[in-house]
């Protein structure tokens, strides 16, 4: 048994709607082949695939990183603007593939719309830095009157695109980018681009690149050089991590999150030393801005032809666990809400992504899909803080692991609560026993579960395997809400006043 206490006034913080964001880079069949698809039965005018865009409004993605990733560091925006016919094809270094740009700054803003999301746009300072950066900024953002600005204008666009969210660059700290940088090198063209894109456009907010994952030698010296150059011109540090199940070990693969609430933990020390370093009144926030399962696909990988349109790159095929960890990781960013302000599932159709797509044809939803939805529907307003009692065990890299994972937001506007929990006992259900008296008249609307006795299960095109249903055992009375929470499932408890 668990018990939980939840309380309106043990508030975490307001959960900024980002958080739920996604990542489309010209990589594998993100785009050629998942968004874009001209000629296929359900592409629109432009070529988008209208099945997709219904599927990602079905999501509710607020944010949509793009076009880079590990491609932006080699990029030349350049060429994916203006007549398509006048267009390069590109050697895209990242990914040893071939950039048709086809689809570019212009067509990916049509696209955002259509799925009513906000872009996230990333400059390259790879190759590149503050001329490019700015002349990207002044060509998206400025309305009219300039060369680059007017050159929007002569391609069609009238209106600016109002992009208000920036990535300096990616990955900078990473052998494998293109033009990988030092700490002290990264921090001082992040400052100096930072600088002239401000001066361009002050009302934007920019994120500057950390640490790739936890296991770089320089994490998280890297986050403290860059931030020491670059914390006044900056808003966001980025925080990139996945995880895998190599070894087989479905218990310490569900504790990963543990693995990533303290990655969240260091990063936020990291900011606040530079931050009474610089005797700054500003807070640092984080934007975890690539998260997800990602190990399936690492062999078939290998195997790929280079300098070819749209491979079939990063093509994980995503079972039942991995929407466990999947749903862990959404909580963990809940837990964190005071300082995770931005994050995005990487990717979105595709590449480690929930969508998938066949050329020419059907599309479906991966297992990782329906945590990452009822997260984003049901998972806006307050973040409380949940006082929880749980039984713990111990994994191969873990200790103290709690069986109940849980989250809960309180939606003032609509006057509902929604607790997310996973049960990670392998064997067990456990009862949990929640006292919501704080939440007088609150009545129980639903008790959604995503559960399978298989944890290898798999969603198909032809087979939906995993999906969620609205028969969870729970009972609400009196204040105390008692819930059978099934043996490795994910949980969207319910109640409204």
């Amino acid at each position: 048994m668990a018990r939980m206490v939840l309380d309106k006034d043990y508030q975490i913080a307001k959960v900024d709607e980002r958080i739920y964001g996604s990542f489309i880079e010209h990589l594998g069949r993100a785009v050629y082949g998942g968004i874009y698809e001209p000629g296929h039965p359900q592409s629109d005018e432009q070529g988008f695939r209208l099945d997709i865009i219904e599927l990602v409004k079905e999501l509710q993605v607020p944010i949509v990183r793009y076009p880079g990733g590990n491609m932006v560091s080699a990029y030349n925006w350049e060429d994916g603007v203006g007549p398509k016919e006048e267009r390069p094809r590109r050697l895209e270094l990242a990914w040893r593939a071939m950039e048709t740009n086809e689809v570019g700054t212009n067509e990916f803003a049509d696209w955002a719309k259509k799925v009513d999301s906000d872009i996230m746009m990333a400059v390259n300072l790879g190759t590149r830095g503050i001329d490019a950066a700015r002349n990207l900024l002044e060509y998206t953002n400025h309305p009219g009157g300039t060369y680059w600005s007017e050159l929007r204008k002569s391609h069609g666009y009238e209106n600016p695109h109002n992009v208000k969210t920036w990535c300096l660059g990616n990955e900078m700290d990473g052998p494998w980018q293109v033009g990988q940088k030092t700490a002290h090198e990264y921090g001082r063209i992040a400052k100096e681009t930072a600088k002239a894109m401000k001066l361009v456009d002050p009302s934007i907010e920019l994120v500057a690149c950390g640490s790739s994952n936890t296991g770089m030698p320089t994490f998280p010296e890297y986050e403290a050089t860059t931030l020491d150059h670059a914390y006044e011109q900056v808003d966001y540090i980025s925080l990139h991590q996945y995880y895998g199940n190599k070894e087989n070990d479905p218990a310490n693969y569900l504790a990963k999150n543990m693995d990533m609430d303290h990655f969240i933990d260091t990063v936020t020390s990291t900011c606040d030393y530079i931050k009474a370093k610089h005797r700054s009144k500003k807070t640092m926030y984080l934007s975890f801005d690539e998260w997800n399962v990602w190990f399936h696909s690492n062999e078939s990988d290998k195997k790929i032809e280079p300098w070819t349109v749209a491979p079939p790159q990063l093509e994980d095929q995503y079972n039942f666990e991995d929407a466990l960890l999947v749903g862990s990781m959404l909580i963990t960013f809940l837990q964190h809400a005071d300082r995770v302000k931005m994050a995005c599932l990487a990717q979105l159709v595709n590449v480690i992504a929930p969508i998938m797509t066949e050329n020419n044809g059907r599309s479906w939803k991966q297992t990782i899909f329906y945590p990452y939805m009822h997260a984003s529907i049901y998972g806006r307003g307050i973040s409380l803080k949940p006082i929880v009692s749980s039984p713990k065990y111990d994994s191969k890299d873990f200790t103290d692991v709690p069986y109940i994972d849980c989250s809960v937001v309180y939606n003032e506007e609509t006057e509902e609560v929604t607790i997310f929990i996973i049960n990670k006992n392998l064997t067990d259900n456990i009862t949990v026993n929640a006292d919501v008296r704080s939440f007088e008249e609150y009545r129980l609307v639903e008790h959604i579960v995503l559960e399978h006795d298989n944890l290898k299960a798999v969603n198909t095109a032809s087979n939906q395997a995993v999906v969620p249903h609205k028969n969870g055992d729970s009972q609400l009375k009196s204040g105390c809400l008692e819930a059978n929470i099934a043996k490795t499932s994910w949980n969207v408890i319910r109640l409204k006043k």
